[in-house]
């Protein structure tokens, strides 16, 4: 992928090294490291945020960072991908959908954040949170996708942070909020999912025309898409499948949409709550 190339957004917002300890009681870390599974590359995360045991809290404790005042290709990276998928949708959004593109920020942070959404620690994976526009990653969740996921590449992590633009872009489309008032069910939830998944194919289909894919980035992100689908995860954790509880959509549901979004680049063919 051929990021260095690219413009770098402005819209970042560098909350690394700025920290929350909190204690949890009554098994809270496993319920994180559970809901992470389940959360893992984004959705709406407050069912599992309030699901969080408040017992225990200690007070918030902020330390300045260096990772604020300097640059790293980390934010580099993170940067050029979020300005690429700025170009990309402040173009085509209005062009297919009629409606004018206003770029979500992205924060960075590490260990634990706080957002309009609530309180999530690195377990719970990116999110974008609708409640202020926001994009949350911690760049340790990379290490997880290469490490545990056997899903490396640049362009597999620039998939992750385009998924969560696809889910800003059906904030802005009303789509995510009309999920939310009919009761965010499981499958209105795994449509959500392959929506963004597809938007971040249509995305990877006009970066592509501007030159940023390079040969084996379409696999690096189709390998993601795969690593995170429902069933695998579930085959990995409790050894057996159940389609009923899926939130995010198996394998090759994920794989299908986001090349859907690739090879066609229009986001009107993204439907997948038909």
């Amino acid at each position: 992928m051929r990021w260095r190339e690219q413009r770098q957004s402005t819209n970042i917002e560098d909350r690394r090294g700025m920290g929350r300890s909190v204690a949890l009681g009554g098994g809270g870390l496993g319920v994180l490291i559970l809901a992470a599974i389940v959360c893992l590359l984004g959705g709406d995360p407050r069912q599992f945020l309030e699901s969080v045991p408040q017992q225990g809290q200690v007070q918030q404790q902020q330390q300045p960072s260096a990772a604020n005042n300097a640059p790293d290709d980390q934010r580099q990276f993170a940067a050029a991908v979020l300005g690429s998928t700025e170009d990309v949708f402040g173009q085509i959004l209005p062009q297919q959908m009629g409606i004018r593109y206003q770029a979500p920020k992205l924060v960075l942070f590490t260990n634990s954040v706080e957002s309009a959404c609530g309180y999530a620690s690195s377990a719970t994976g990116p999110f974008y949170c609708p409640g202020d526009n926001r994009l949350y990653l911690d760049f340790a969740f990379f290490q997880e996708l290469k490490r545990e996921f056997k899903a490396p590449g640049d362009f597999a992590e620039a998939y992750v942070i385009a998924h969560e633009v696809g889910h800003h872009v059906q904030n802005l489309t009303g789509r995510m909020a009309q999920v939310h008032r009919a009761g965010n069910s499981n499958q209105l939830s795994v449509a959500l999912e392959l929506q963004a998944d597809c938007y971040a194919g249509v995305w990877a289909h006009h970066a592509a025309k501007k030159g940023i894919v390079e040969a084996g980035d379409p696999e690096e992100a189709l390998r993601a898409a795969a690593a995170v689908g429902d069933d695998l995860i579930q085959k990995r954790t409790q050894g057996y499948v159940v389609p009923e509880s899926f939130t995010h959509g198996s394998s090759q549901q994920r794989m299908q949409w986001f090349t859907r979004g690739y090879n066609g680049g229009d986001m009107r063919q993204c439907e997948t709550f038909r």
